[in-house]
């Protein structure tokens, strides 16, 4: 029986109930230079409702730079508004070497600042006995860079004589720009790595310290993360131990979506940003596994995804196809996916 024509049954918003909303950057409120659609008007909006923090695993620029940026776009903010990942590297390097230590920095103003501004001494040789090396992106690094990190890493020792601390902002493989998507620093530290043979810590998404840093700054873990990338913005709030939403309005599209493992998965799936403050529809899981959301029903039958109804809303047959493959516990690879459930026309 068709189920077009029944009134969707509604939930709370994705903000409703807490405290601080976590906005990435790149792909959910500007792509470059240029904002995104809906953004700034809906952000604003949340801002009436709750504590509104932007985190960004971008290393390139200070958070006051980037806040200047947010304000043209006509967002009320201040500096420390802004989380960054080269805050939180900061962070994690003052409680791995000793204040004042002299560091090798790959990246560009906006790690060299906050370093110094924590009281570390920047160096860019490895011939200077650095006692950590922090790499983040600048897209003026080039391959001097990364081969004097490699150096610093392979003669230089700590104190202790074990190897060298190695912490690195974030690990996205790319970002995406007005004219397409470009390399991002875990393109970088993937050339260092294959150099020295091993792994720096992280300090971005998806790991934690970028979340603690923030948590610690607004006084709450009362938060929803909002991102356009699932291996980074909703990777990291499920490690964080809070709420997330994938926006489709940046790097991750509906393949990626319907193919995401279990620590990958968000809590919402949202068009833009005006979904923030809306009803969002419920999940109903039928006695056949079937799983409904608004008009769009999916199902699946032994390997084959098998789509019941379209429903009248691409949307939350996406949502609904995401729940049937993510419930059945069975990996992307082996299924049978319509083409419909991954058509990107978002």
């Amino acid at each position: 029986m068709s189920l077009f024509g029944k009134k969707p049954e509604l939930g709370p918003s994705p903000i409703e109930g807490k405290e601080l909303l976590l906005a990435d950057l790149d792909g959910v409120v500007y792509r470059g230079a240029k904002q995104i659609d809906f953004a700034v008007d809906a952000l604003t909006r949340a801002s009436t409702r709750m504590r509104l923090g932007y985190i960004t695993n971008n290393a390139a620029r200070t958070d006051a730079t980037v806040a200047e940026q947010l304000a043209s776009f006509g967002l009320t903010l201040e500096p420390n508004d802004v989380v960054t990942s080269p805050q939180a590297a900061a962070k994690l390097l003052a409680q791995t070497v000793p204040a004042g230590s002299t560091v090798m920095v790959v990246g560009g103003e906006g790690l060299t600042y906050e370093l110094e501004r924590a009281g570390f001494r920047v160096t860019r040789s490895a011939d200077d006995s650095p006692a950590a090396v922090v790499q983040g992106f600048a897209p003026e690094v080039g391959w001097a860079d990364l081969a004097e990190a490699s150096f610093a890493l392979q003669i230089n020792t700590a104190p202790d004589g074990s190897e060298l601390p190695w912490i690195a902002t974030n690990t996205d493989w790319t970002f995406p720009l007005e004219r397409g998507t470009a390399p991002g620093n875990g393109t970088l530290v993937s050339a260092v790595h294959i150099a020295v043979g091993r792994l720096p810590v992280f300090a971005g998404k998806p790991q934690t310290p970028i979340f603690e840093t923030a948590f610690d700054r607004f006084a709450t873990r009362n938060a929803l993360m909002i991102g356009d990338r699932l291996d980074t913005d909703i990777q990291g709030a499920r490690a964080a131990g809070i709420e997330s939403a994938l926006v489709l309005t940046g790097i991750d599209r509906p393949k990626q979506l319907l193919a995401a493992v279990e620590p990958q998965r968000p809590n919402y799936i949202l068009r833009d940003l005006r979904d923030l403050d809306q009803p969002y529809p419920a999940t109903k899981v039928g006695r056949d596994q079937a799983v409904t959301v608004g008009n769009a029903k999916v199902r699946l039958d032994a390997h084959h995804v098998v789509v019941v109804n379209e429903g009248d809303d691409r949307l939350n047959l996406l949502r609904a196809g995401c729940e049937a493959i993510w419930r059945s516990g069975l990996a992307i690879y082996g299924l049978q996916v319509p083409e419909i459930l991954y058509d990107d026309v978002f």
